[in-house]
């Protein structure tokens, strides 16, 4: 190339400084610092083709520390991939435009995750290179062998989830796993030894990898350090000693680089200081020329595993489960389990009803990977045909992830990002809680993620309220683009898991007993009542409807019961069960207004809060639940306890009449 490594890697330094200082907003810092170990990476290792930004085969790179977004989309411009124009980069953080504060999965090709929160990039990055390597059993060498780089600066090391991270990578020895850790000594605060004192280089070989660290400014001692890394069967942590804000000759090494525009003053200072006389957003014609040579370079690998790929006898399936298409007639096994459960009137709790319907879906769907935080025998994820993955073998579709929930959920974000796979982990539902920030994500990136949350209220008795979800269905259903299933019977799980199964642009939550309900849909119809989120399940007889009972999971048979009561008390009464809540404020005024009743007094009974209740029940209606937290006793003399009972559902009721 005619272009020097100091001319390109100033191309991303300068391009990151001026739109950060043209947007008068972001984080110059951390793109100036690692601009030399970012040009090594794109032009000397990282596998791709920029104008096929979606081959299957390619590297993935993940920009962990997501502050630092220009470091990404000036690379992304110059080596040419599509739609990453001068102009997009001179609207950084603007409105509409591709290049947002922090990566935005979706937004531009070759954003490969959304990133931001720290620590989720580099856990995400797990489960991308878990998926590599259980694509790469199934399909071979020939169609999937592909790396995962990824960049993280101090504050991802320092967030908790990623000591799940690293702990389970290492464990798994994924050694096609690469982290460059941007290692400049600097914090938003000031200087990172005011906040930890690790010895990174340390913790990283105590979990199994391979270790080494170099100037991130040589980009031979780089280039070096990933070559050798790309040899070990470990995952490898590369510590990039760099120069925050590398180049700005008052303020580099400061922490005033991390956040802030550097200044005109400085900025045309830093210029001088870097030999790069060029006007802002201006790459002269041989460094670009180098940069799209360099974006190129993948081309002729891309087309030879295109020719491996056409002539494959896997190909069909490779592509299917790429797509995230399922299989024809996959829909038919869901219909004869639901015939079954209705035929033979089982009485299962939810999570075992779930537990059932995913043996069925896991034979008909190979792409679907299980997997708990250590509690596979209570939220009944593993079935007879997901055997374990482990570290030396990955024909395996469970994961056994240990008690660490939310490393699950993001390598499961991971998973369904890097395509070919649906993952699913179960918990149970109150340690949500400990899922949040990877769960917000998957709703934020419209990925196809199933979380199995179970012991989902008081119901789950004895062990008392620090596992007893009160306040949880409220704060998952605030969630934008995330679907809260909480099915009422064996009938209703599998309906449910259809709908997430389907539900390609999106996670859901499956929420589920640990006490057994008995069966309410003891009529089998192939139609999935589920899919709109709300339905009648037992018509008002005798004349107009009266009475709305609204009601979810183990509470629907509450709803029954004060139904039964009512009725023979003269009071026309229907139950509307409501599984997903999403779902049906999609749908249109009349089917809503047709399941809610017109004019009827309205009763809601659910195990829970009653915040956001009244949009169905209205602030004048009745609602019995949860409203403090609960306690620790058998879950029969709880529900009483707490007054979720039947009778109290018909004293609400006749209080309205």
């Amino acid at each position: 190339m005619g272009a020097s490594h100091q001319d390109m890697a100033n191309a991303i330094r300068f391009l990151s400084a001026d739109a950060v200082q043209r947007a008068n907003s972001g984080h110059p810092g951390m793109p100036m610092g690692m601009a030399d170990a970012a040009t090594v990476l794109y032009t000397k290792f990282l596998k791709f083709d920029a104008a096929h930004p979606d081959w299957a085969d390619r590297d993935r790179f993940v920009l962990s520390a997501g502050h630092g977004s220009m470091l990404l989309y000036s690379l992304l411009h110059l080596s040419g991939y599509p739609g990453m124009t001068i102009d997009e980069v001179k609207n950084f953080r603007q409105l509409g435009a591709k290049t947002a504060g922090h990566p935005e999965y979706g937004h531009a090709p070759g954003i490969e995750v959304t990133t931001g929160p720290l620590g989720q990039g580099i856990t995400t990055a797990v489960g991308m290179a878990l998926a590599e390597r259980l694509a790469n059993q199934r399909f071979g060498d020939a169609l999937v062998d592909h790396h995962t780089y990824v960049i993280a600066g101090d504050g991802c090391l320092m967030e908790g989830i990623s000591h799940e991270a690293v702990s389970l990578a290492g464990h798994l020895n994924l050694g096609k796993l690469i982290v460059l850790w941007d290692d400049n000594d600097i914090c938003i605060d000031g200087g990172t030894d005011m906040t930890v004192g690790d010895d990174q280089l340390a913790r990283f070989s105590a979990s199994g990898w391979d270790v080494t660290a170099v100037d991130g400014h040589d980009a031979d001692a780089v280039a070096g350090a990933i070559e050798a890394a790309k040899g070990t069967a470990t995952p490898s942590l590369i510590a990039c000693k760099t120069v925050i804000g590398r180049g700005a000759p008052n303020k580099e090494g400061t922490s005033s680089t991390h956040g802030a525009p550097l200044g005109d003053d400085e900025l045309a200072q830093a210029r001088e200081n870097m030999g790069w006389p060029h006007d802002p957003f201006v790459v002269p014609d041989d460094v670009m020329s180098a940069w799209r040579e360099a974006g190129a370079r993948g081309a002729a690998e891309r087309t030879a595993w295109e020719g491996r790929l056409a002539g494959d006898a896997s190909k069909a399936e490779f592509e299917r489960t790429v797509s995230g298409d399922l299989p024809a007639g996959w829909m038919d096994t869901v219909n004869a389990h639901k015939k079954r459960c209705t035929d033979e009137q089982v009485g299962w709790a939810t999570r075992k009803a779930s537990g059932e319907v995913l043996s069925v879906l896991t034979e008909a769907l190979p792409e679907m990977i299980g997997g708990s935080a250590d509690l596979t025998g209570s939220v009944n994820t593993k079935t007879p045909n997901t055997d374990a993955i482990t570290p030396t073998d990955f024909s395996g579709r469970y994961m056994h992830y240990g008690v660490r929930e939310h490393a699950m959920a993001a390598v499961m974000n991971g998973m369904a990002l890097h395509g070919g796979f649906i993952p699913y982990g179960g918990t149970f539902l109150v340690f949500a809680d400990y899922m949040k920030g990877a769960m917000r994500l998957s709703s934020l990136m419209e990925q196809r993620v199933v979380y199995v949350l179970t012991h989902d209220s008081i119901g789950l008795g004895e062990d008392g309220p620090t596992h007893q979800p009160v306040e949880t269905l409220a704060m998952l259903r605030a969630q934008p683009n995330f679907k809260v299933f909480r099915p009422c019977d064996a009938v209703e799980a599998a309906e449910c898991w259809a709908v997430a199964l389907d539900n390609t642009d999106g996670p859901s939550g499956m929420v589920l007993t640990r006490q057994g309900v008995p069966l309410q849909r003891t009529t089998h119809t192939d139609e999935n009542l589920c899919a709109k989120g709300g339905y009648v399940l037992a018509e008002g007889e005798g004349g107009e409807r009266k009475v709305t009972l609204l009601a979810t999971g183990s509470e629907v048979q509450l709803a029954i019961a004060a139904r039964d009561t009512l009725q023979a008390d003269g009071v026309s009464t229907a139950v509307v069960s409501m599984p997903c809540w999403e779902l049906f404020d999609a749908q249109d005024d009349a089917y809503r207004q047709s399941v809610l009743g017109q004019g009827t007094i309205r009763v809601a009974v659910e195990a829970g809060v009653r915040m956001g209740w009244d949009a169905y029940v209205r602030p004048h209606g009745g609602f019995i639940g949860m409203s403090s937290f609960g306690a620790s006793a058998p879950a029969g003399q709880l529900y009483e306890h707490f007054g979720i009972t039947a009778e109290n559902v018909v004293q609400a009721v006749k209080d309205r009449l």
